[in-house]
């Protein structure tokens, strides 16, 4: 049974699943689709084209699946899907899609802290921490398990990879490989992700091959010759697969 507060305004269309907590002053408007025990604080708005999984926390002023903030949007039916088991604080914002993509997705377990801008048609996975007042432009994709630090900015396409450490403050408009620390100013390679890595499990030999890795990366003017270093030097794994593919398919490029 749902506990929605007298003060709430719910669409009558709005789908609601079961054990979910609406406050005072939230909003729900129609075509929202929303699971089973999330709790809305006060003063949450769920607009047009959400869809929110199971078990999120969404904090005052919060305000999701907002119109995009984009001159080409027409009013076309969109989306924005939110996972299971977030926590997303005060006035966060997280734009729906546009007919480029058509829906934003933001994964599940994810921390977003207050006043983070989630624009239209953005990718962010799943288990990432993102710093109080980060901002996303437009079809950012943010791999699982990046901690991103308060007051970062982050050009439109960009793609930050997994396992990734962003300094706060930074602002880039390259991509951002994984397993690294991003930093400084202009946002630069600040090493692997060390301390990271070993919390998320890695082993020493992982980590070392790794670190060798971006070793023989940037020690190439070209990067091209330091991907035919890493296929020849180390041992195929996952992981070095992910920093070969991430590299190779990057359209703005990476720090260096």
């Amino acid at each position: 049974m749902n506990q929605i507060s007298p003060l709430a305004y719910v669409h009558p269309e709005a789908k609601l699943g079961d054990n979910n907590i609406i406050g005072p002053f939230c909003y729900i408007d129609k075509n929202t689709a929303i699971g089973d025990n999330n709790v809305f604080q006060n003063s949450v708005t769920i607009n047009y084209g959400a869809r929110i999984g199971n078990g999120n926390e969404i904090f005052p002023g919060a305000s999701i699946s907002t119109k995009p903030q984009d001159l080409k949007f027409k009013g076309e039916d969109t989306t924005c899907e939110i996972g299971d088991n977030n926590s997303i604080r005060e006035c966060v914002t997280i734009s729906r899609g546009t007919a480029s993509k058509g829906t934003t997705t933001v994964g599940s377990n994810n921390l977003l802290m207050e006043n983070v801008h989630i624009a239209h048609d953005c990718v962010v996975g799943s288990g990432c921490i993102i710093g109080n007042s980060t901002k996303f432009g437009g079809e950012v994709t943010v791999d699982d398990h990046a901690i991103i630090s308060a007051e970062v900015l982050t050009h439109q396409f960009c793609h930050i990879g997994g396992f990734v450490m962003i300094q706060g403050g930074c602002r880039f408009s390259q991509d951002i490989p994984p397993f690294i620390i991003a930093g400084k100013e202009p946002t630069r390679y600040c090493g692997i992700n060390l301390v990271g890595l070993r919390r998320r499990g890695f082993d020493n030999e992982l980590i070392n091959n790794i670190h060798e890795a971006y070793r023989l990366l940037y020690s190439k003017g070209v990067l091209k010759e330091g991907i035919e270093e890493i296929r020849k030097n180390l041992p195929e794994s996952k992981e070095i697969n992910y920093i070969i593919d991430f590299v190779e398919n990057s359209k703005r490029g990476i720090i260096r």
